[in-house]
């Protein structure tokens, strides 16, 4: 079983920008498609964004379109979200998890992940 640990988060400022991290225990990560879910406070976890296996497509979700960027490192097993721009919003915790196909086919694969998460990373928008 795959265990992903998620990095990177902290405080930002509005219109900022922060890099998240996302490392998987066992390179058969590498054949899947990787999500980012987030989190706020009182709200249901809400997927943002998705990549498929190969890098060869991805999908985000209207909220973070053209500020949110998904990408990966098979060769180190790494999964990644740029994050510009950043909304005043409620804090957020952020999550990677796998997805059951190696696609990322738009919104419909983002309710077909594994049910296995890790910690989260925080993130924190504040002046």
């Amino acid at each position: 079983q795959v265990q992903l640990v998620e990095s990177g988060g902290g405080l930002v400022q509005p219109g900022g920008s922060l890099r998240l991290s996302c490392s998987a225990s066992l390179g058969t990560f590498n054949h899947y498609a990787i999500a980012w879910f987030r989190q706020a406070p009182g709200k249901e976890r809400e997927g943002i964004s998705c990549i498929s296996s190969n890098d060869d497509s991805t999908f985000y979700v209207d909220s973070v379109k053209g500020r949110f960027t998904i990408s990966r490192d098979n060769a180190k097993i790494m999964v990644y979200l740029q994050m510009t721009d950043h909304k005043p919003e409620a804090p957020a915790v952020y999550y990677c998890v796998t997805l059951t196909d190696f696609r990322c086919k738009g919104a419909g694969s983002l309710a077909q992940y594994l049910d296995v998460w890790g910690q989260g990373t925080q993130v924190t928008v504040s002046p």
